[in-house]
């Protein structure tokens, strides 16, 4: 009987902007990014579509620091996390809701350039 039952994303993209790194203090960072996952498929008519999904990913810690040495934009990436949905409300009182990837493991593929270049 299975009793655990576990919260696991895998994805592989671009990143779709810089990453940004915040120092919060007291030794801790974090580090934003953006990565873009596209899916090409054939509609009913035959005719290709592309399908592209932006998903929030966010490193704690020293791996945040070491990521955003190694990262920019157009990085290829595959991420490993968790995800994690959280709600806030805004200076104006609006109630929003948002999802990130909190990363786990991560494996560099590429820069966009050196893709391009093969």
């Amino acid at each position: 009987m299975i009793t655990t039952m576990r919260n696991k994303v895998q994805l592989m993209g671009y990143l779709g902007n810089e990453p940004e790194l915040k120092d919060l203090g007291k030794g801790q960072h974090l580090l934003r990014m953006s990565l873009a996952t596209n899916e090409r498929f054939r509609t009913a008519d035959g005719e290709w579509k592309q399908d592209t999904q932006w998903h929030s990913v966010v490193a704690w810690g020293k791996q945040a620091e070491r990521l955003a040495l190694q990262v920019k934009k157009g990085t290829a990436l595959m991420v490993e996390g968790r995800l994690v949905h959280r709600s806030y409300e805004t200076k104006e009182g609006e109630k929003r809701y948002s999802t990130e990837v909190v990363l786990g493991e991560y494996q560099l593929i590429a820069t966009k350039e050196a893709a391009t270049e093969e």
